[in-house]
């Protein structure tokens, strides 16, 4: 680094500490509770109407289409745990892209999803600031300000908590997913009781389940599309490959038996919902959950509302740490300033990693109006999840003697592809928008970036030295692994 101060610093650290990495930490069920947390945010409690309006209010045909959805996950978790077992390394997509691809598609990954994915996370923030006020203010409004300020505090103790300590941040990821789960087991529970008591006006609507229109094509496409939006965050393990125990065993178990609980869980929630709302009262009301409750248990339907809360807060805990170690695996490629690719030297986290995506997300929360351009990326996940597939593929013919612990079915990586780039044309067919030009201009004009300063390696004196000062402020140390 040309700083004899931070050199001294960084062999204290080895000699010390031994070889500083992160540590293999994550178990199964902190895994499962990673996924779930991802997947399981307030979609499902608060406006699962989209399936059932583009199914044109056919219950038979959203129920199917839930299922459909879930199957479709479990096959690209099931190629991700094939590539996690197989390379496991922080950083998920954009560290399978660049070791099959090549390193500009995973710099334009990587471009795309520092603005993305922060983007995301402030608006889960705003979201929770949402539900958490709400109930101080009854009818009124809550005012902008404090939502803010509510959704910055959530989003600093977060980022502080995951660059502190990976253990509390996995027994805070355990808590809120065991919470928001009881929560959707007594909506499930409860709509199962209703049908088994058999009210004629609850049974009739799954008698002749198919008894509404047909959608078209194009509508159960579109049905389709939403319904895959809910089951998003099934890659999630794979950003943590690095820290998890024994994950030749642990990455394909946890995905087994996450991905078909949550199919069954979303199915059961939406029987549950149709048993007591009509589907005209499901697609009408804003938030399905607390229109349930107040229907079924009105003396505590607060529980729900409060469920709401909850899941946000797990659900961004969740985006948090992944973002973490996708920064932190750009930075170890030489994509983003090195300081980001750093260990703290007591806790051995990648503390400057959630520093830098904590500060993009809150950039986004304050002038809250930029959220909404990041709804014209949604194209743009499954750009990368098929560029993913398309790795796995690429590595089977290139890499034959490649240790695979565990291996997919290849055609299902094949038809993971195909069904990528049908919901990446999809939106962009049936709703042309300017928007979207805009989005692929700025996903290829990271190149502008990588050009200058990866491929030619254009480097500064000055950063050199802001590089050591944030060091030594951060007590911070490159990473280092013992040569295999």
């Amino acid at each position: 680094m040309g700083n004899d101060g931070c050199d001294q610093v960084n062999e204290e650290n080895r000699s010390q500490n031994g070889e500083m990495q992160l540590k293999r930490t994550i178990g199964y069920f902190e895994g499962a509770s990673f996924i779930v947390g991802t997947i399981v945010g307030a979609g499902i409690f608060v406006s699962p109407t989209g399936v059932l309006k583009y199914s044109l209010l056919n219950v038979g045909v959203a129920l199917i289409i839930w299922t459909a959805c879930g199957i479709v996950s479990l096959m690209g978790a099931l190629c991700y745990a094939e590539l996690g077992t197989a390379l496991p390394l922080s950083g998920g997509e954009y560290s399978h892209i660049k070791r099959a691809l090549g390193s500009p598609l995973a710099f334009i990954f990587l471009w795309t999803a520092v603005f993305n994915k922060p983007a995301s996370n402030a608006a889960r923030a705003l979201l929770f600031a949402e539900y958490a006020t709400k109930p101080f203010y009854g009818e009124c409004p809550v005012p902008d300000v404090l939502k803010k300020s509510l959704a910055l505090a959530v989003l600093w103790c977060l980022g502080i908590l995951n660059g502190r300590s990976v253990k509390m941040a996995a027994w805070v990821q355990t808590v809120f997913t065991v919470l928001k789960m009881m929560a959707l087991s007594v909506i499930a529970v409860g709509g199962i009781v209703l049908l088994i008591r058999g009210r004629k006006e609850n049974v009739a609507r799954f008698e002749n389940a198919f008894g509404s229109e047909i959608p078209d094509a194009a509508q159960v496409a579109e049905a389709f599309y939403q319904g895959l939006y809910a089951y998003g965050g099934w890659w999630s393990l794979n950003y943590l490959s690095e820290e998890v125990k024994n994950p030749s065993r642990n990455i394909p178990l946890t995905v087994m038996t996450t991905l078909p609980s949550i199919t069954v869980f979303y199915l059961l929630v939406n029987i549950s919902y149709l048993t007591v709302l009509t589907p005209k009262e499901v697609v009408s009301s804003v938030a399905v959950a607390v229109t349930w409750a107040d229907r079924v248990i009105p003396s505590v339907a607060w529980i729900i509302p409060a469920s709401v809360a909850i899941s946000i807060f797990g659900a961004l805990n969740s985006s948090v740490f992944t973002l973490g170690r996708l920064t932190y695996a750009g930075s170890q490629s030489g994509h983003l300033p090195t300081i980001v690719s750093m260990l703290n030297v007591h806790h051995w986290t990648p503390a400057p990693a959630m520093i830098f995506s904590t500060v993009i997300a809150s950039i986004f929360i304050i002038p809250s109006d930029l959220i909404a351009l990041t709804n014209y990326f949604g194209f743009s996940v499954w750009l990368m999840i098929g560029l993913t597939c398309t790795s796995l593929i690429v590595l089977r013919y290139r890499e034959p003697n490649l240790h695979r612990p565990y291996k997919v079915f290849l055609p299902v990586a094949f038809g993971m592809v195909a069904i990528s780039l049908f919901l990446v044309l999809a939106p962009i067919v049936w709703s042309p928008k300017v928007q979207y030009i805009y989005a692929s201009i700025f996903m290829l004009g990271g190149l502008l970036l990588y050009v200058p300063f990866v491929h030619f390696k254009i480097h500064f004196a000055f950063i050199d030295k802001i590089t050591c000062y944030l060091q030594l402020l951060l007590e911070v140390s490159p990473p280092h692994y013992k040569s295999e």
